[in-house]
């Protein structure tokens, strides 16, 4: 639908007539994500200040007209797009380091900055952001900020939520609101930066983060375990997470992805491997090869095929690429297979994984997992087509069913790829009705117009 003449002529009064896009053709592009949907915005929107932001969004709630925002379109969950029309606010060229200070370890950053290039500025102090989503080349740090992204540091790093000191933000008026602090400590007022990361765009719009930093371990080990089967490699995890050596990263593929390495790669993994565990610890040199014993007899069951330590770092960028390439390479097997990212506690992931074989028997499709381990977070891909009049009923009678289990293990839906609208529907199974409710209230106060990335999250 055209944007309103009035509209459109007080936007183009604080905005060079460049930043603004109307013409459909135009737009098309911004109107999808990496959820694979599509729907066409009205018009799209370049901003590169604070100002602008809180401009654009005092105008949309003016005309009570929708606003998206929106990063590199990296979102699986169809988080930013414009289903109901209205304007795609893109963050794109917001991508400016403010600030960095090595010695308060945090870096001060716009939020169309990408992940790769914080981790870059931030290496030349020694220092790292500890969330490393696999998008993180070309992902920006606005999206890692909405979906609460994480990767495999997670485990012992934390989330995006872990590792964020403060927030400046534009909520659904328009108005400007400071959260957080520049220190790792502080009390001082409601914790509202906290309740931003993860709210996918819901509730306002972040303009600048203070990003915290860890300093970058002295030594880093690589190792890769292979099982023969599903169910030794998680037992594994287990007795990993239940010593005292805490892994940088702990990441599980099931059989079917041995079997795409293999294809991939052949000879390089052995027959008899049937499901592998990418490891990885850091810290001080003088204690890697203690904590790599530690972390071997943890991981070494009667069903461990073989035990591999990287050796110099090429051997270690080997042992990731067979990882970080799984989820491209089951494009290629099911280019519209449904992705979820659940996350059940760590002793439960075996119960998990039977009962995604038992499915996968039942419904006579493919589900393939990998994934975060260590935190019991799971990528578990129905290789389906959910548009196939056949296929598509049957991959959601599944999807009702593991999303079931999951709440029975004390798990959750989503573990940082968010609910945009692909997850919606599903969220009653696990927060009841009136948390629902006072969460709508949340919104209302930071969003009176709903107009912040309306239709998203709630069913």
């Amino acid at each position: 639908m055209p944007l309103p003449a009035e509209f459109e002529k007080k936007l183009k009064q604080f905005l060079p007539a460049g930043d603004v896009l109307t013409d459909p053709a135009d737009c098309l592009v911004y109107g999808y994500d990496n959820s694979r949907k599509q729907y066409l915005p009205d018009g799209v929107v370049f901003a590169t200040t604070h100002l602008q932001i809180a401009q654009t969004v005092q105008l949309c709630a003016e005309f009570q007209i929708s606003l998206i925002t929106r990063g590199r379109g990296t979102n699986t969950v169809g988080a930013t797009l414009p289903i109901q029309g209205g304007i795609i606010l893109s963050l794109e060229r917001m991508n400016k380091i403010i600030e960095i200070s090595p010695a308060n370890r945090y870096m001060v950053v716009e939020p169309g900055i990408l992940n790769a290039e914080v981790q870059a500025q931030a290496a030349k102090h020694g220092l790292f952001w500890a969330p490393d989503p696999t998008s993180s080349p070309y992902s920006c740090i606005g999206g890692n900020l909405g979906c609460n992204a994480a990767g495999p540091r997670g485990v012992k790093y934390g989330t995006t939520r872990e590792n964020v000191l403060g927030l400046t933000f534009v909520t659904g008026e328009g108005e400007t609101i400071h959260s957080g602090v520049y220190t790792t400590k502080g009390v001082v007022g409601y914790d509202l930066a906290r309740l931003m990361i993860g709210s996918e765009g819901t509730l306002g719009v972040i303009t600048q983060a203070i990003l915290k930093l860890s300093p970058i371990p002295e030594k880093t080990a690589t190792m890769r375990a292979l099982y023969s089967s599903n169910q030794s490699a998680v037992k594994a995890v287990a007795n990993i997470m239940g010593q005292a050596v805490s892994p940088c990263a702990v990441e599980f593929a099931d059989h079917h992805c041995m079997n795409i390495i293999k294809q991939n790669n052949p000879g390089w993994l052995p027959e008899t491997a049937k499901a592998m565990l990418m490891l990885e610890v850091d810290g001080p040199e003088a204690a890697i090869e203690s904590n790599i014993q530690a972390i071997k007899q943890a991981a070494s069951l009667a069903e461990l095929v073989d035990f591999q330590v990287a050796k110099n770092k090429q051997e270690q960028e080997a042992l990731w690429q067979a990882r970080k390439s799984l989820s491209q390479s089951l494009r290629t097997l099911s280019p519209n297979k449904i992705n979820e990212d659940i996350v059940v506690p760590v002793s439960e992931i075996s119960v998990l994984i039977d009962f995604l074989d038992l499915k996968a028997k039942e419904f006579d499709f493919r589900i393939v997992s990998f994934g975060h381990a260590g935190n019991g977070n799971l990528h578990v891909n129905l290789l389906v087509d959910p548009h196939d009049p056949i296929e598509g009923p049957k991959a959601k009678a599944c999807l009702e069913q593991i999303f079931d289990k999951v709440i029975a293990l004390k798990g959750t839906l989503s573990g940082e790829h968010g609910v945009g609208i692909e997850k919606k529907a599903y969220i009653h199974k696990e927060i009841d009705a009136v948390t629902i409710a006072f969460m709508k209230k949340i919104k209302s106060v930071f969003d009176p117009h709903n107009i912040l990335n309306p239709g998203k999250i709630f069913p």
